[in-house]
């Protein structure tokens, strides 16, 4: 029979269904085969599109049934907000660069590159060949593979100075991204209640992480050269402080990387308090006019925790980071790292070293170098020309973003929402400010968007300035 016969059978089994009840039997096939003179194969069709409706389930050796529809009920959940309590402060929701967003709309908000610009065949032959290894069936070391141990390691051991006892594969524990790396520092090192210094603005994701922890943050204003080190040292001993947060190279949001001589004082003002520096050094690959100079590698006798991140140059599926410490701060990590996630997946370590061990990585970095320039340049021009009023204090040296200053007493919130009405999606600066912004800010990803539309968003940011 023709597929307008089992069309038709559908139909008046439906208009069946519709007055029984449910449970009921359905007649059965020989029925429906007798009632439209069909053959059993169009009554099987016909029967296969009702189940995949929802309309009637078969219960193998009795037949076929009338399927009860569920009736929606409203649902309280009022008596979680009792027993949760207050919500800790600065976990509220995610952040606006986790948002999903129309494929149409032109995302400046991201914090990871555009696809295009990773090195996907790498990274795609790496998981490959990792998943065909022994990694696919074996757990992992709690510190990870020895291999990628001391592949971290070594890359900082080559910055080290002369003099300075370089990073052993010991010294690298391997954590699955630096978010959770971050988690387990404030834990580990700093403690509940227990005061860190933290660069202002700053990483979104640090100050979640410190919420997590039960951490109280103190700010240190961050420029385009980083902090003041007299500040850092007033600060660690007006509060007794045991660590500072900071991203010296090519921070997030501004781009900004620390002058030798300021990393080389907030060294010194570490030493002195016998405390920590927390380097987080997730954009190591991400330079464009100037080269990382991880502090980590000055330091020698643990002053440092380093955090290096692989997520932006390589993939952010390879959620592979390491942590390189020592003494017993690692230990400590360690233990916190595997109360919490046991040990980080062998299949991600054995690609991600991979990838990094191939020739061809150093020739996508240097090629990610150059599209970062250029993608930087290009959505500066744009704002040049389409938004005057939005200024770029300091123009970034690496990483992805461009932090924006708008015009005195701009409602943020506001224009960012005008900007998305418009299919332009921007965030808003308050998200890196662990106190009150200093000003009206925005921070713009020029890694993730199409380039090619750089222009049209500059115009719709400068139309919604300007109020047109």
């Amino acid at each position: 029979m023709s597929q307008d016969s089992s069309d038709r059978i559908v139909a008046g089994v439906r208009g069946w269904i519709s007055s029984a009840s449910p449970g009921a039997r359905v007649p059965s096939n020989r029925a429906l085969m007798a009632e439209y003179g069909a053959g059993p194969v169009t009554v099987q069709k016909a029967m296969q599109q009702l189940v995949r409706l929802g309309l009637v389930e078969s219960r193998p050796g009795a037949g076929t049934f009338v399927r009860a529809v569920p009736i929606a009920r409203t649902v309280d959940y009022g008596w979680q907000t009792a027993a949760l309590g207050t919500a800790p402060a600065g976990l509220a929701g995610l952040s606006s660069t986790q948002r999903t967003v129309a494929p149409d709309a032109i995302g400046l908000h991201a914090g990871y590159p555009a696809v295009d610009l990773l090195p996907q065949r790498l990274v795609r032959q790496a998981l490959v060949r990792a998943a065909r290894s022994d990694a696919a069936l074996t757990r992992s070391p709690a510190a990870g593979l020895p291999e990628l141990q001391a592949w971290f390691a070594g890359e900082l051991a080559s910055a080290a100075p002369v003099g300075i006892t370089p990073a052993s594969a010991r010294d690298a524990l391997i954590i699955s991204g630096s978010q959770s790396g971050l988690s387990s520092i404030f834990r580990a090192v700093v403690g509940v209640g227990q005061p860190l210094l933290i660069e202002s603005p700053t990483y979104w994701g640090a100050m979640l992480a410190a919420a997590q922890a039960g951490v109280v943050l103190v700010p240190i204003p961050s420029g385009p050269h980083g902090p003041d080190p007299d500040d850092v040292e007033r600060a660690f001993a007006q509060t007794g402080a045991r660590a500072f947060y900071a991203q010296p190279t090519f921070a997030n949001p501004t781009g900004a990387q620390w002058p030798v001589a300021t990393g080389e004082a907030v060294l010194d003002t570490v030493r002195r308090h016998r405390a920590f520096l927390i380097e987080d050094d997730w954009a190591h690959d991400l330079g464009i006019d100037a080269d990382p100079r991880p502090i980590a590698a000055s330091d020698d006798d643990g002053h440092v925790v380093y955090l290096r991140s692989l997520t932006k140059s390589a993939s952010p599926a390879l959620r592979v980071a390491a942590v390189i410490v020592r003494g017993p701060a690692r230990d400590r990590i360690l233990a916190d790292r595997a109360a919490e996630s046991m040990y980080v997946s062998g299949v991600l370590q054995a690609a991600a070293l991979d990838v990094v061990s191939q020739p061809a990585w150093r020739t996508h970095l240097r090629g990610f170098r150059e599209h970062l320039r250029a993608r930087r340049d290009l959505l500066l021009s744009s704002l040049a020309a389409h938004a005057p009023s939005a200024q770029v204090e300091g123009v970034p040296v690496g990483g992805l973003n461009l932090w924006v200053r708008l015009p005195e007493g701009t409602d943020v919130g506001q224009v960012v929402r005008e900007c998305e009405v418009r299919g332009v999606i921007i965030a808003p600066g308050s998200e890196w400010f662990p106190a009150e912004p200093s000003g009206s800010y925005v921070r713009l990803n020029y890694a993730n968007a199409d380039p090619a539309r750089f222009a049209e968003a500059a115009g719709v940011l400068g139309a919604v300035l300007e109020g047109t």
